[in-house]
Order: C-alpha cells, then sequence, then structure tokens
C-alpha cells in the first residue's frame, strides 16, 4: 500500500479514491497446478483504469508481469454500452478500463472488454499484445470457454460467439426478437436482490452454453429523467415494484453446433425467479429458482445431454437466503447447500441433508468443493468472518481465523486469502501458490485519518457497537454531541473488525463527535432468527435496537451527550436516519438521510415482498414501515439527499416523502443531485457531500 504524496483532507482522498478502492489487486483466478495467477490492478491509489497481470513464485517472491497495459487501449471517446453500465451500476462498479476478464482452465489464454471493444490475450507468453476481436457491436461480460478456444459475449440484447484466434467472424447463437428482450445478461433482480451477476455460462467440455433469457414487456416502465439537463430525453427504465410484474427469467443450453437454444423449463409461475446456476465437470449444472414469496426453492439438474430432473425442493419460512457458490454438486454428485436450522440458530453446511459444520458457526459462502473437501467463509460471531475448509466427515480446519474479515479465491492447487484486520488500515493479499506463499502488492491509499475504534457488545440482545471519538480525545474531558451511523438493514452489517471500515466515521468523530455504529435487528452474522427479526417490520425493531444500543453506549462512555444526538445513513441507512427523527424525536436531534426508501411499495419486488409480502396482500406491514405515514409528525431538522439518476432507489422515494412532508407543513432540507445514482463515484460530489452533512450536523448540534 502506498501513502498520499502530498497533504490532502480526508473529504478530498477518499474522492479521488474512490473510497480507497482504487489500486486494490481483485478479480484473481488461478492455474490449476497453483503455479500462476492472473489479476486486476490500477497502476496507482488515484489511477481508475485496471490493467491484467499476471504473476508466479520466484525465489520466494511473487513476480508480476503486466499483462494488458489498459491505459494504451482506453479510448477518450469511447461510450460504454447501456447495458454494461447497467452491469457496473448493479455491481458498484468504481473503476474503469478492464473491470473483469475471464480465463480458460489453464490460464492460458483470457478475454475482457474495455469501452465495449472485445479483446483477446495470451497470458503465458512474454510478448503476448491483447488483439482485437470481430464483433458486431459494443461488447458486455465476454466469456470464454473452458478449452481457450471459443469466446462468447453479449452484443445488443444477444449472444455471439467468435474464434479467439479471430480467424472467423463472429456468429449469432441467440438472437433478441423484441426490443424488451435480452440475452446472456442478468435480469434485474437477480443483479440487485439475488447477488448474481451473470447471465451466461459455459459447459465443461466447451461445447455449449447456459443462458438466460430475460423478457421484460410485463415490467413497468420508471423514466429516469436529468433535469438538469432539460434537452436530453428520460429513459425508460423497467422497474419491478413490489406488487408488479417481475421480469420473464428462463434459462436455455446453447448447443455450438447451430441448433436451435433449448429452454431447461421449470414452472415458472410457481418460481419466477432464476436465483442460482453452478456448473459441473461432468457437462452439467445445478439450477435454483425461487417462489416469489422465496419460501420455496426448487433445485434442478440439467445433465451433459440437456436432461431436467427435480434434484429438491427446499421450503424455509419466512424465506430462503441465498448463500454464494450454492446449490451445487460435490466431486461425488452430492448435494451441497448451506440451510437455515433454526432449532440450532445457525446457517449450516450441508452434504445431501446431512449437517457437516457446528451449530454457532455460520456459514456464509461456498468457494470450492472438491475430493478433498469444501471451502467457505464462517462467522462463529458478528464481527469476525474466518474462511474455513470442511472435510466429508465434519473435520474443520481453519485457513485463516485471526480476528478480522477473511475472503478467499480458491484454486485447484492453490489459492488467495485477502485479509482485513482490526488494527491494520487497508487489506493485505496472499497468494498461496505451489512452492510457497506471498504478499500480492496492493497500490491503495492509506487513509490519512487512523481510525480508533472501541468494539463492543451491548444491551440484553448483545448488538455489537463501534464507538469512535475524536483523535486524542481523552475520556471525562469534554462532552460530545453523538452521532449513529448504521447502515441497520438485512444484508450489510458495518460493525466488523477491521479498521479501514471505519475511515469516514474516524473522520466525522475527528469534527467533534462521538460517532456510535449499531448492527440491530436483521443484520447478518448472528444466524437466521436475528435476520428473521424484520419479518413483516422493517421499521420498530431496527429502530428499537438503535435506541437502546445507544443509551447502553453512552452508560460505558459518560462523555456522550445524549440531548445532541443525530445520526445518518444511506440507502436503508437512509431510511433508518429518517425513520429515527420522524418515530423517536425524543432521542435523535437532526437526521441525514442519504438515497432513502421511504415507502416500500416504491421498491423492488425481491426485496420488498421478502420482508413484507405482497402490498395487495399486506397493506399495514408496509403501511407501518412507510416513512409517508408519518410525515405529520416530523419535528426535528431533516437533510433528504437523494441522486436524481438512482435507478435502484428512485428519486420518487426522497420526492414522494417531501410532498408529504409540505403537504403536512413540516420544514425540511432537500439536496438532490444531478445525474448521480444510487452510489456517488463522482469525485467533487462525493468530496463535498461529507463535508455538507458535516455542517448540517454541527448546525443543529452546536450547544
Amino acid at each position: 500500500m502506498t501513502t498520499p504524496e502530498t497533504a490532502i483532507s480526508f473529504p478530498r482522498q477518499e474522492a479521488v479514491t474512490r473510497r480507497f478502492r482504487l489500486g486494490l489487486p481483485r478479480g484473481f483466478q488461478i492455474s490449476p497446478d497453483g503455479s500462476r495467477l492472473a489479476f486486476i490492478r490500477s497502476a496507482g491509489g488515484r489511477d481508475p483504469i485496471g490493467s491484467l497481470w499476471v504473476a508466479h513464485l520466484e525465489e520466494g517472491e511473487l513476480a508480476e508481469r503486466c499483462v494488458v497495459d489498459a491505459r494504451a487501449l482506453v479510448r477518450e471517446d469511447a461510450d460504454l454500452p447501456e447495458a454494461e453500465k447497467s452491469r457496473r451500476e448493479r455491481l458498484r462498479e468504481m473503476t474503469s478500463g478492464i473491470t473483469a476478464f475471464s480465463a480458460d482452465d489453464e490460464l492460458a489464454h483470457a478475454v475482457f472488454s474495455l469501452d465495449g471493444e472485445l479483446f483477446a490475450v495470451d497470458l503465458v507468453s512474454p510478448d503476448a499484445r491483447a488483439m482485437p476481436l470481430p464483433t458486431p457491436g459494443s461488447v458486455v461480460d465476454p466469456r470464454i470457454a473452458p478449452d481457450g478456444h471459443t469466446a462468447a459475449f453479449v452484443s445488443d440484447r444477444s449472444v455471439h460467439v467468435v474464434a479467439v484466434d479471430g480467424g472467423s467472424p463472429a456468429r449469432t447463437v441467440a438472437a433478441a426478437d423484441t426490443s424488451t428482450v435480452a440475452w446472456g445478461l442478468a435480469d434485474f433482480i437477480a443483479a440487485e436482490e439475488l447477488d448474481r451477476d451473470r447471465g451466461l455460462w459455459w459447459l465443461s467440455g466447451s461445447q455449449a452454453l447456459l443462458a438466460e433469457r430475460i423478457d421484460e414487456a410485463d415490467v413497468p416502465i420508471r423514466w429516469i429523467a436529468d433535469p438538469a439537463q432539460p434537452e436530453r430525453e428520460p429513459v425508460a427504465h423497467r422497474y419491478p415494484a413490489a406488487g408488479a410484474s417481475n421480469p420473464e427469467a428462463r434459462l436455455f443450453r446453447i448447443a455450438l453446433d447451430g441448433s436451435a437454444p433449448a429452454e431447461v423449463r421449470w414452472d415458472h409461475d410457481a418460481y419466477p425467479y432464476l436465483a442460482t446456476v453452478q456448473t459441473d465437470a461432468d457437462g452439467g449444472a445445478l439450477v435454483g429458482v425461487l417462489s416469489r414469496d422465496q419460501q420455496r426453492m426448487l433445485i434442478l439438474g440439467l445433465s451433459a445431454d440437456g436432461a431436467v430432473t427435480v434434484v429438491r425442493e427446499r421450503m424455509t419460512a419466512p424465506w430462503v437466503t441465498i448463500h454464494a457458490g450454492v446449490p451445487r454438486r460435490a466431486p461425488s454428485g452430492a448435494l451441497v447447500e448451506v440451510v437455515a436450522d433454526t432449532a440450532a440458530d445457525t446457517f449450516r453446511l450441508t452434504v445431501d441433508d446431512v449437517a457437516l459444520t457446528p451449530p454457532g458457526l455460520n456459514v456464509c459462502d461456498v468457494l470450492s468443493a472438491d475430493v478433498h473437501g469444501i471451502v467457505v467463509t464462517a462467522q462463529s460471531g458478528p464481527m469476525d468472518q474466518g474462511v474455513y475448509s470442511v472435510g466429508y466427515d465434519g473435520t474443520l480446519t481453519a485457513i485463516a481465523d485471526e480476528p478480522g474479515v477473511h475472503f478467499a479465491v480458491v484454486g485447484i492447487a492453490g489459492s488467495v486469502v485477502s485479509s482485513t484486520t482490526p488494527d491494520q488500515l487497508g487489506a493485505s493479499y496472499e497468494a498461496r501458490l505451489v512452492g510457497g506463499h506471498a504478499q500480492i502488492t496492493s497500490l491503495a491509499e492509506v487513509p490519512v485519518v487512523r481510525p480508533v475504534v472501541s468494539f463492543t457488545r451491548v444491551t440484553v440482545r448483545d448488538l455489537a457497537c463501534a464507538v469512535l471519538f475524536p483523535t486524542g480525545h481523552v475520556a471525562g474531558s469534554a462532552s460530545l454531541p453523538v452521532v449513529m451511523a448504521p447502515y441497520g438493514g438485512p444484508h450489510h452489517a458495518r460493525v466488523v473488525h477491521a479498521a479501514s471500515a471505519f475511515a469516514s466515521d474516524q473522520w466525522l468523530a475527528d469534527q467533534g463527535f462521538a460517532v456510535v455504529v449499531v448492527d440491530g435487528a436483521g443484520t447478518p452474522g448472528r444466524g437466521p432468527l436475528f435476520e428473521y427479526e424484520v419479518h413483516g417490520d422493517l421499521a420498530s425493531g431496527v429502530l428499537d435496537d438503535q435506541v437502546a444500543a445507544l443509551r447502553a453506549v453512552a452508560r460505558l462512555h459518560p462523555d456522550l451527550d445524549l440531548d445532541r444526538v443525530g445520526i445518518t445513513g444511506w440507502s436503508f441507512g437512509g431510511y433508518l436516519a429518517a425513520l429515527a427523527v420522524l418515530d423517536r424525536p425524543d432521542v435523535f436531534h437532526v437526521a441525514v438521510a442519504g438515497a432513502p426508501v421511504t415507502d416500500w411499495r416504491l421498491y423492488d419486488t425481491a426485496y420488498s415482498e421478502r420482508y413484507l409480502g405482497l402490498p395487495q396482500d399486506n397493506q399495514a406491514a408496509y403501511d407501518a414501515s412507510s416513512l409517508l405515514t408519518r410525515a405529520a409528525g416530523l419535528t426535528r431538522p431533516l437533510l433528504i439527499i437523494h441522486g436524481l439518476a438512482d435507478d435502484n432507489v428512485l428519486a420518487a422515494n426522497t420526492l414522494q416523502l417531501s410532498s408529504a412532508l409540505l403537504a403536512a407543513g413540516r420544514e425540511h432540507s432537500v439536496l438532490p443531485l444531478s445525474g448521480v445514482t444510487h452510489f456517488t463515484p463522482q469525485e467533487e460530489v462525493a468530496e463535498n457531500l461529507l463535508r455538507l452533512e458535516v455542517d448540517f450536523l454541527r448546525r443543529h448540534l452546536s450547544g
């Protein structure tokens, strides 16, 4: 990791480094013999352009070579395809250049898209250069065949294939026949809510593909406009709002012999969500599809010849939790899953319904499964995540389980382990290859602030909590206004043993606040029952935990002035911040709500309906979790910030809340961000937002 070249303020540094993501190595792929790896990394902590690298061990050190310097290929006049922009938005991708690549099984060849152009490159020859391949138009998400001879890609909503040697023109294997149909891309719900960002997979043998076919004809249109540029036409965005129609997601097997795509059939009325796809070594795949209420998952087996069988129907109330990497096949053919064991209150790894991991160790993701065992990420508590190898006899071996958050990319004979810890700024990346271990260089900058975090568990509910004071603060020396900074909702925990996760919180504290971060009801890492607590109500339990934790923390730290308490958050955290001043003005005196959902009827189907059901059937639950029904109760200062180009949490959420507040005669502030989506990669916007939030909080918490 590098340090800043010149003195710089934290808001500026966080903005120019894209929240310290630039310069990080990522996208690791490992050769089957465990001798080499490939990855993406930009040239520095302020360089957004990712390039492609390969590395191998040499005398105990990692020898790196830049295979493709993307800066030499980037075109200033390039305009990304809309599908690629959407893919990056779903992934919260903040970089440019090479953002992803696909390598063959031998890690000998790779393909990637750059500014919509398709390239292939030899990863072995030191003299190889990236070679453009013929395509009919701009390319999205190319995938190379396991044998390295053919690339499949999406262009103009259709799937095409082309020889990697560039010796013949691309040919279409699945064509979109209407303007609402797209092949080979992940549908909106899968990408935004089910953590599936792919819609195109090669089957082993390299002679056939699986491709998702999306039809959005019945999905209602929401218009995304930029009022700051009125000469531009609004963009039609097919958005599946709660209670409305979803995209029709179907799956097809496409053989390269020219035969027509063959559908992988199931009952789409009963199971509308295409949730998971895992290919196997035998030329088949396992496919997981979900019911609309997400309480039933049907697991389908696809054989090498295209035959479809029902492998398992999994029923879990109130919902089936999706875990990355499963369901899948073990080499023996056994079914590998992560199942909610409610009796043990644990997400457990199972093989053919036999639990292999112990109660209390919550499995998060399955990273690999081979003849030796299964590698998983798992948590014994909410603040730490480890990497473990699980034998088929239940033997548990820690790969990385020191305090912190660890992840791994696992190959047949090698791995890369990434780690963030409570006493180290930034992440470390260790390549564990045949012949030894070595660090992969990170070029990301180190924050100019150094977080000092007090971790604790508070209340009878043992809530995970982090507290930060101004740098150098001496206990008892001053009474400090408090700012709570939660996310506080499903799928994301903020209180983790990773110093880097609290850089912006430390900067906020250094402006004269005590910052408190709490993970309450619904947040992950504590087992299924804790997550299920938000079923039917996204408001009351979530807010109650923040209030109870705040009071408990104040008993531990008397310097916290509970007569001056603010709250700030983004997305679900923005919803929670606005909820706090609306429902508990006795506790919270000011709020900054960024991109909040204000009525869950306005948010997407899979998320809203997972927790609250269909709005047609559960109006009371939606009303009880809505901010709009609470507007007349606002008595505290509220600043709402929203990107007008947000296609995830639509700006209508903020505008409708503002209208309701105005109708009730309640003073409030709205900061609209022209051209900004759900996250803010624009440097000037990101930098100044931090300052504006602090000014608003300070103004209303002074004295």
